[in-house]
């Protein structure tokens, strides 16, 4: 039986889709999926959410209609899910720079619970407005996956910077049996604040001035923040 999802639900944007995608990948459920992103000024599959079907529907060999751009409906039939070696780019077919991490949150979770490790190359924006950048997912998603028993590494192969995007990203997830539960009701003591003052094809002074500014912002709250300067490696 599919299960019909309401798209303009609650705040009516892509994470209906990706949630809906991943556990139906999970659960081998079909999913219908109707009014994408309706609330949205561009409603409809952009570049960034249609990349996200079309990895959910080949880690899984799904049958899918309506994974074209602008498309308001989905239909979502997935099969068996096989890790392995595979690529995606957002731009493939249209100029983004749409993020990388929203396409790996649809496909991590069911690609843990595969036979096989997987490899996953994706290409597109990887830090953007409104997404986790790259590094979000590398010091803060990655280690609490980990006290739930998952094992998955990302490098930053590029840099990708709106609206060009271009960036790309492997990701190396190992399969587990089960994910075992966390309790995170306690928040612990501040350690430390770190950052990064990062710039792509521009002098590093640049990133100099960032950092002197960031630390004297911090300072002002009482904050004592480490920043590095990256000359971060971009198209």
């Amino acid at each position: 039986m599919t299960l019909k999802i309401d798209g303009n639900y609650g705040e009516g944007g892509g994470q209906i889709l990706r949630t809906a995608l991943s556990l139906s990948c999970v659960l081998k459920k079909p999913i219908e999926i109707y009014n994408i992103r309706k609330k949205r000024s561009n409603p409809g599959l952009q570049p960034q959410h249609l990349t996200c079907v079309n990895a959910a529907k080949a880690i899984c060999e799904a049958e899918v209609l309506g994974n074209e751009l602008l498309s308001q409906n989905l239909k979502f039939i997935p099969k068996s899910i096989k890790g392995g070696k595979y690529v995606f780019d957002v731009a493939e077919k249209k100029g983004s720079a749409g993020a990388v991490t929203l396409v790996l949150q649809t496909i991590l979770l069911p690609l843990l619970f595969t036979q096989k490790k997987s490899e996953v190359t994706i290409k597109g924006g990887t830090h953007v407005l409104w997404s986790p950048p790259v590094h979000y997912l590398q010091q803060v998603f990655l280690p609490t996956l980990a006290q739930m028993s998952g094992n998955t590494e990302i490098e930053l192969k590029r840099w990708g910077w709106y609206p060009k995007g271009n960036g790309e990203i492997s990701v190396k997830i190992r399969p587990l049996k089960k994910l075992k539960s966390v309790n995170l009701m306690e928040r612990g003591a501040l350690e430390k604040v770190s950052g990064i003052s990062a710039v792509s094809n521009l002098p590093l002074s640049i990133a100099e001035r960032q950092k002197i500014q960031a630390i004297k912002r911090l300072k002002e709250k009482d904050v004592v923040a480490e920043i590095k300067m990256v000359d971060a490696p971009a198209i």
